[in-house]
């Protein structure tokens, strides 16, 4: 069945596909992780019971989401030895304690203290549950950090040596763990990971107010949810401007496919170009919709400034330009919906109007799950960008595969879409339903469950105290 395809091409279908499904989830979890050490300070510090019901009613989500991102991750990392053996024998010397600091580190440290997070708040008492909610969010930054090592070592490496055996080797792990393009893209995937949960919680928010717009719970998500988008979204422009021209400087051709740059010319304004065709074959972007001077000024911080095109370098080390043409526009026009949305609740929040406001939450709840597709897509710009190199200008990827046939890889391929579907299918929508279900303030410790602060309470009068700060307390409390 797959004895004509290429199995350097299977093989990197099977590990993109995999990496989709599990970037979505560290995604999540880094930015909710932080979320719910947030709220649970606040509700220490300010002991306003609408912090801990929004607790309770992520930290289920963050389980579930935690649970499938580390299973999707053990998948992906056996694809090292299974289709990239000679990746992993040429780069282990390197990228193998890396992965390894990641799990003595950070993993362990998630997983040490998420038992703590979930269930332990009577056994522990509120401090050191606190305390565990926070190494948690540490620790998923970690990873973050770890990760992002490995992956920026790939493209830009530094602190090594060849050895005899042909394997890099370090020499200074100091430039090797910080290279040059780490800082950029540590700063460029928390900041997404941040503005992805902001906007899965503001979503959230949003669609509760829809319903019931005096939820006391969805009202402060929905709030918080749109600080973040006003506040981390213009962060997040400016580093993705930096990160830019830190990629600029060492990863050119990748620059000039982004930019759908195809002439050699070095000289004189360069135009940004919005939209077109690029035709790898001809060596230009067809029917490009062009600003004048605009990409020099993007790229350069110069009107007059310029940058080499994909003709100035072997056809043969060219990415795939209208993949990382076209990623690259979507992630760039939903960073900056998300900072029209900031903007809009800004205005609303003005006015008085935030919770008010149907049509801004109603965008809200559209751009909910906008984050992942422009994490999805930075991460196939960045990815397929690099090509055709693992390790860039250094290992080519065909030089990279396992000795392996293309009956193996696309067998195994179709078995990774069916049970991936199956199972992540399942836990996304069971996530769903929960993001469904109305935050409420539901006293998990009574047997009956049921609803004791707002028992004898009206809406108006649990929005009146929420306004003033606090929140109305029942005789029984």
């Amino acid at each position: 069945m797959f004895e004509s395809f290429d199995p350097v091409l299977l093989a990197r279908i099977q590990f993109a596909f995999t990496v989709s499904f599990h970037i979505i989830f560290p995604a999540f979890s880094i930015g909710l992780a932080s979320f719910l050490a947030v709220v649970l300070s606040l509700h220490t510090i300010t002991q306003r019971e609408v912090y801990m019901d929004i607790f309770r009613y992520w930290v289920k989500i963050f389980a579930v989401a935690f649970g499938m991102g580390v299973v999707s991750g053990i998948v992906m990392s056996y694809q090292f030895g299974t289709n990239w053996s000679v990746f992993s024998d040429k780069t282990g010397p390197i990228l193998g304690p890396l992965m390894a600091y990641e799990v003595l580190s950070a993993f362990f440290l998630e997983a040490g203290f998420l038992g703590i997070m979930l269930f332990g708040r009577k056994k522990v008492g509120p401090t050191l549950h606190l305390v565990a909610t926070i190494v948690v969010a540490i620790g998923t930054l970690g990873s973050a950090f770890w990760i992002l090592s490995v992956n920026s070592w790939m493209h830009t490496p530094a602190g090594y040596a060849m050895n005899e055996a042909g394997q890099f080797i370090a020499t200074d792990w100091w430039a090797a763990v910080f290279n040059p393009s780490f800082p950029y893209r540590l700063a460029h995937m928390v900041l997404a990971a941040y503005l992805t949960t902001a906007f899965i919680v503001g979503g959230v928010g949003a669609f509760h107010l829809l319903r019931n717009r005096s939820n006391l719970a969805a009202r402060k998500m929905f709030s918080m949810a749109m600080w973040m988008a006003v506040i981390v979204t213009p962060v997040q422009i400016m580093a993705g401007d930096l990160h830019g021209i830190n990629t600029l400087e060492h990863q050119p051709a990748k620059i000039a496919a982004m930019e759908g740059h195809f002439e050699a010319n070095d000289e004189g304004p360069l135009p940004l170009i919005l939209f077109g065709l690029p035709d790898m074959e001809a060596g230009e972007t067809k029917y490009a919709v062009k600003v004048p001077y605009l990409g020099s000024l993007i790229l350069t911080h110069s009107l007059d400034g310029n940058i080499r095109g994909l003709e100035a370098f072997p056809r043969e080390d060219w990415p795939p330009v209208p993949i990382v043409f076209w990623t690259f526009r979507i992630m760039v026009a939903i960073g900056f919906a998300m900072l029209a949305i900031g903007l809009w609740s800004l205005y609303a929040r003005y006015k008085g109007r935030l919770y008010e406001s149907e049509w801004l939450q109603r965008a809200s709840v559209a751009m909910g799950p906008m984050g992942f597709v422009a994490v999805l897509c930075g991460w196939i710009t960045t990815e397929v960008g690099r090509q055709p190199f693992t390790v860039y200008g250094l290992l080519r990827t065909s030089e990279s595969h396992s000795p392996i046939a293309a009956e193996a890889v696309g067998t195994s391929l179709v078995a990774f879409i069916i049970v991936y579907f199956v199972l992540f299918g399942a836990g996304t929508f069971y996530i769903m339903r929960l993001m469904a279900k109305e935050p409420s303030p539901w006293d998990l410790d009574t047997p009956d469950h049921q609803p004791i602060r707002t028992a004898g309470i009206t809406p108006v009068q649990s929005l009146q105290d929420d306004e003033r700060g606090g929140l109305a307390k029942t005789p029984a409390e």
